[in-house]
């Protein structure tokens, strides 16, 4: 693991100053921050288990998964894997299929992970997607926790819309209207305000 981004701090005041909520967030959680393994094959892996599960589900799953591995989740290790041992980690077969569809592209290069450091968040989104299994929450994922991008506003991810709604006393789901109202108050550091909302639910930080 990495340490905290370089605009964390600033980050921290930005949203301190802007909103009430993420003020007391910000002091109630002050022990910890945002990191990023620098393993975005590592990361997809981990960001295809997490899909659609709970998160004590996917805990699970990927620590069967990463036995299967030997402990070495790489695309080298990965191609290697049958289809049935996958399974066997819990996986269904839209992710195996995943899975072995980015250890393949990762392998013969054919997906270029370096080219998305030249991109904005939404060409990146889009590349990613291109992935086998990686639509826009896991690309937004990737973003946040491999690039550490600073701007991510996964609005998609059913942690964050709970948050919203047990902070800003809101419904559940809350209004569109209002979550897209504290996107543009919370830019350009929406992926910090998301992180601390995530907090707020879970005493575990996630970590893709």
């Amino acid at each position: 693991m990495t340490k905290a981004p370089k605009y964390w701090n600033k980050a921290k005041k930005y949203l301190s100053k802007k909103d009430k909520v993420m003020k007391i967030l910000i002091n109630k959680y002050k022990e910890k921050t945002l990191t990023t393994r620098k393993d975005i094959f590592f990361s997809l892996c981990k960001s295809i288990i997490g899909q659609q599960i709970s998160v004590a589900a996917a805990n699970s799953v990927f620590k069967k998964f990463k036995s299967a591995c030997g402990g070495k989740i790489n695309p080298k290790t990965v191609k290697k894997i049958t289809i049935q041992k996958l399974k066997n980690c819990g996986l269904s077969r839209q992710k195996v299929k995943g899975i072995k569809e980015l250890s393949i592209k990762f392998s013969n290069k054919t997906f270029k992970p370096n080219l998305i450091k030249k991109m904005n968040d939404e060409e990146a989104i889009v590349y990613l997607s291109t992935l086998r299994q990686i639509g826009r929450w896991s690309a937004e994922m990737i973003l946040l926790f491999t690039f550490n991008r600073e701007n991510i506003w996964p609005i998609q991810d059913i942690g964050l819309l709970r948050a919203i709604s047990k902070n800003y006393k809101k419904k559940y789901l809350p209004p569109k209207k209002f979550v897209y109202l504290l996107k543009k108050n919370f830019s350009p550091y929406c992926s910090v305000a998301t992180w601390y909302l995530w907090r707020s639910i879970d005493d575990e930080p996630i970590q893709y």
